[in-house]
This record gives structure tokens, C-alpha cells and sequence, in this order.
């Protein structure tokens, strides 16, 4: 994406026909990132009903739970697959967003200072060169009003690596030759037709993230970690279906959440700022 267009390159609009968003973030492997998204972003938002703009929201998966807390949320996507999912959503539970539209989080059709809070919880994946992430990071400085609240996800640079050592991908040469240029550059390519192997995507250090979010021009920045260091590990789905253990994990991720040597171990980072 080197461009301004609110085309997606082909390979990211194909892998999203090909699996669901909304059902990976329902699914054992994916729901400790959204309920803990969703735990952060219960402590740094504004208090309904705040207007927020949930950019790359794929088919609002944090758009319709927030929306339900009385948020005016409105959701902006690239892919038309995923537009239509969550105006059928909409239709199927009677919630209501303030808008689902099509957009790139580069060049957003919001006016500005009308945003209390601005979600960029997908498009900093995507934007693999990093002047094309300033832009967006910007223009959701642009829509954002006066303190307005920032919260920004990021894949973390060692995430295949280790996701790949815990769900036997790493036996696949090709796929450590994937690890190896994400490493070196943070650039994900998957020239395979291994979906699991994910699509097109930048990782980023923690440190990274901090440092582009401030060179947008935005203060008080906090990283997060969400899952932490526990996300691929073997007992993982063990604890987390028992609601005892559940609950004493969720506490313990909260504890290391802003814990900067547990930083790059995690799946997902969140950036959460405030317009300066």
C-alpha cells in the first residue's frame, strides 16, 4: 500500500474472503485478544456516549459490543466482505451503528475534531511502509477533537516465530524462511496458499510503535500488551476454559500489560494516546 488509494493490494482482500474475522475473534485461539481488547479499551476510553470511529474495524467485532455500552460508533472498512457482514449483523441483533462505510484509514471522510476516540485496531498491520502508516496515524489525529483518545494494535515483530514453534508451522521450510524476513525487516510476506500463514502485513517493535505514535503528534503514549507471553503456550486453551483459571489469567495479564520486558513476547500491542 504505497499509495492513497482505498484499494487493498489483491492478496489482503483475498485473504479476508477467505476466512473470517468476526469467527477467529470468537474462536479459542483468538478470544483472549478480544476480551482483553475489549477489557483495555473499557479502562482508556471516554464514557458513553463518546463518538468513536472504529477505522479497520473489520465486520465489528469491537464496533457492536461497544455500540451495545452506548457508543456512537461508526465503522469504517476496506473490504466489502466484511462491510456486509456487519450490516447483517446489524440487521440479525436490532444494534445499530452510527455508520458502516467503506475507507481507507489514510484518507478518512470524517471531518475534523469529531472523533472522541479513534480505533485503529487492524490498519497499522496492513501499512507496511512506514510513511503510509504516519498517514494514518495522522489523520486519525485530524478527526480526533481536543484529548481525544487514540488506541492503535500492532502485531508484534516475534509473533510468527513463536506462533509458528507452537502450532507446528516451523517444521514448514517456507514458513521459516517467512520468520526470517520478519525478522530482519518486519515486512510479512506469504507467497504460499497457506492462509494460516497469514497475509501481507508489517510487525512492529514495541518501541517502534511508541515512536511512530509520537511522531504523529500524539501524547501520554502507553503500550499494552494484550495476550502477553502466555498466548501460545500448551495449557493455554486448558485454563482458559476453566472460568477459575480464566479469571486469574485475565488478572495476570493485566499486571504485565504495561510491563516493557514482556512487551515483544505478546501476539498484539495496543498504542493508547491522546491528542496532544
Amino acid at each position: 500500500m504505497n499509495d492513497q488509494s482505498s484499494s487493498l493490494p489483491r492478496e489482503i482482500e483475498a485473504h479476508y474472503l477467505e476466512t473470517r474475522e468476526s469467527e477467529r475473534l470468537s474462536e479459542a485461539h483468538g478470544e483472549p485478544e478480544r476480551l482483553r481488547t475489549l477489557e483495555i479499551l473499557a479502562r482508556v476510553l471516554p464514557p458513553a456516549p463518546a463518538v468513536l470511529f472504529d477505522v479497520g474495524g473489520a465486520a465489528g467485532a469491537y464496533a457492536f459490543p461497544l455500540s451495545e455500552q452506548g457508543y456512537v460508533v461508526h465503522l469504517i472498512d476496506p473490504v466489502e466482505i466484511h462491510l456486509e457482514q456487519a450490516k447483517a449483523r446489524s440487521t440479525s441483533s436490532g444494534v445499530k451503528l452510527g455508520s458502516i462505510t467503506k475507507g481507507d484509514a489514510r484518507r478518512l471522510a470524517a471531518p475534523s475534531n469529531s472523533a472522541d476516540a479513534v480505533l485503529l485496531l487492524g490498519p497499522l498491520y496492513h501499512l507496511v511502509e512506514r510513511a503510509d502508516r504516519l498517514i494514518a496515524l495522522r489523520e486519525a489525529r485530524r478527526i480526533l477533537k481536543s484529548q481525544g483518545v487514540l488506541v492503535a494494535a500492532a502485531i508484534s515483530r516475534f509473533a510468527s516465530l513463536i506462533d509458528g514453534l507452537a502450532r507446528g508451522f516451523f517444521r514448514d521450510a517456507e514458513f521459516r524462511k517467512i520468520v526470517a524476513s520478519d525478522l530482519a525487516t518486519g515486512q510479512h510476506r506469504n507467497s504460499t496458499n497457506q492462509a494460516a500463514y497469514f497475509t501481507t502485513a508489517y510487525f512492529h517493535r514495541p518501541e517502534e510503535l511508541a515512536a511512530e505514535v509520537h511522531d504523529a503528534s500524539f501524547a501520554d503514549i502507553q503500550i499494552f500488551a494484550v495476550e502477553g507471553p502466555v498466548w501460545s503456550t500448551a495449557h493455554l486453551g486448558e485454563a482458559w476454559d476453566d472460568p477459575a483459571q480464566r479469571k486469574s489469567l485475565m488478572e495476570f495479564l493485566t499486571l504485565v500489560e504495561r510491563e516493557p520486558s514482556a512487551h515483544g513476547a505478546s501476539a498484539h500491542l495496543l498504542a493508547v494516546a491522546h491528542g496532544a
